[in-house]
């Protein structure tokens, strides 16, 4: 390892055991300043909430809404924690709330029971519904075949690449969002928890060797031109972060205040979002240029990025249309929820939920871009000075 290679080394492993450091002890290191000034809700309003799991016994009565069309549903559920655990109590579905054929219950389904308690100036009226389905062992039976596949077909990098994701959750949830909960800049701390995860997981999953190195770099600097094109498209389109969800934005906005940074969620969802996809495309670039070095030890810088290009064009056209294909299924009913619109098309992409999507593809789709002939001309050069070194102390 050369001089060069071993400062970089250093200069990498304290980067990424900093950001071990900062993710143990994240809860504490962005604790929320307290106000000095908490006032009582007004009108001395309390309310408490109350999740536990329960369970079907009895459907007592079942059928379809003559006014609405909808079904409904009346059941008998057994409360299994929590303060009203052992007792039995009855709930009804779909005359309130709207619900579709797959949210009716059947006798042994597991169920989440949520218990509202509000009290007015000392008068407590209780509100208790289903929440939703308890999806604990389906869950966990998925992940086990998810993981037991990558083992399977993967082996050792596979373990590795679980190690990674497990990894990148870390990074994510006691990094990433409890310093954005604690009101910092989101796009800041998106920039670097995803320097983290690149860094961490290509060379767990890679190693230590040349090819990661161009890799890294490939997805470091594109990485800053997706940063830099997301927040002038941003910008130009007059991206509030409010278009998502009214709900989700509203509840943010209720829970954390008004000084939380709506457009910097946006901006950082972007980035955190075309960082997977450009750990394909870069490592691929590069796997792709340092096997063509390691085939024909005499093809120049040049010849080689003029092939990773060629390989580059393949791989871009199939990515873009999954990241839009991915980008569309995910906002699948917000779209259909559009075409409801009587109103022309140009004015429903004016739409900040329908512009928000449109950006968050074109800029994910430019970073793919960018990153085949940045990446390319990185490996190109990093392998072919690689094979010198190779044939020098060969010699």
């Amino acid at each position: 390892m050369s001089r060069l290679e071993r400062y970089i080394f250093i200069g990498l492993v304290s980067l990424i055991a900093l950001a071990v450091i900062v993710i143990v002890a994240g809860r504490w290191l962005v604790r929320p300043p307290v106000s000095p000034e908490q006032t009582a809700p007004p009108g001395n309003i309390t309310t408490t909430t109350e999740t536990t799991p329960a369970r079907v016994v009895k459907v007592l009565e079942e059928g379809v809404d003559d006014l609405s069309g909808y079904p409904y549903q009346r059941v008998l559920l057994r409360v299994e924690g929590g303060s009203l655990a052992g007792q039995e109590i009855e709930i009804e579905e779909g005359t309130v709330n709207v619900i579709s054929s797959e949210r009716l219950f059947g006798v042994g389904d597991r169920v989440l029971l949520v218990r509202e308690e509000t009290c007015i100036e000392g008068t407590c009226y209780d509100h208790t519904y289903i929440s939703d389905f308890v999806r604990t062992v389906p869950l966990v039976w998925i992940a086990a075949v998810f993981v037991g596949l990558i083992l399977l077909v993967g082996r050792g990098r596979g373990l590795r690449s679980l190690a990674g994701t497990l990894l990148s959750l870390l990074v994510i949830f006691f990094f990433i969002l409890p310093l954005v909960k604690a009101k910092h800049d989101p796009v800041a701390v998106s920039v670097v928890g995803s320097a983290v995860l690149l860094l961490a997981s290509t060379y767990l999953v890679y190693g230590w060797n040349y090819k990661a190195h161009a890799a890294v770099m490939g997805m470091i600097l594109s990485l800053a031109l997706t940063l830099g094109l997301a927040s002038l498209f941003a910008s130009w389109t007059h991206l509030t972060g409010f278009g998502s969800s009214i709900e989700e934005s509203s509840y943010l906005a209720l829970e954390l205040g008004p000084d939380l940074d709506f457009r910097g969620l946006v901006l950082g969802g972007i980035i955190i979002g075309a960082l997977g996809v450009l750990d394909d495309i870069c490592v691929g670039q590069a796997s792709s240029v340092f096997e063509l070095a390691n085939a024909n030890r005499d093809l120049g810088w040049q010849r080689l990025f003029r092939s990773s290009l060629n390989i580059g064009r393949d791989h871009i056209a199939a990515m873009v249309n999954t990241l839009l294909l991915a980008y569309v299924g995910a906002s699948l009913p917000l779209l259909l929820v559009f075409t409801i619109y009587q109103e022309p098309l140009w004015y429903r992409i004016n739409r900040e939920p329908i512009t928000e999507e449109i950006v968050r593809t074109l800029v994910g789709s430019m970073g793919l871009i960018l990153a085949v002939p940045i990446t390319g001309l990185i490996a190109s050069l990093v392998a072919r000075w690689a094979v010198r070194q190779e044939t020098r102390t060969t010699e």
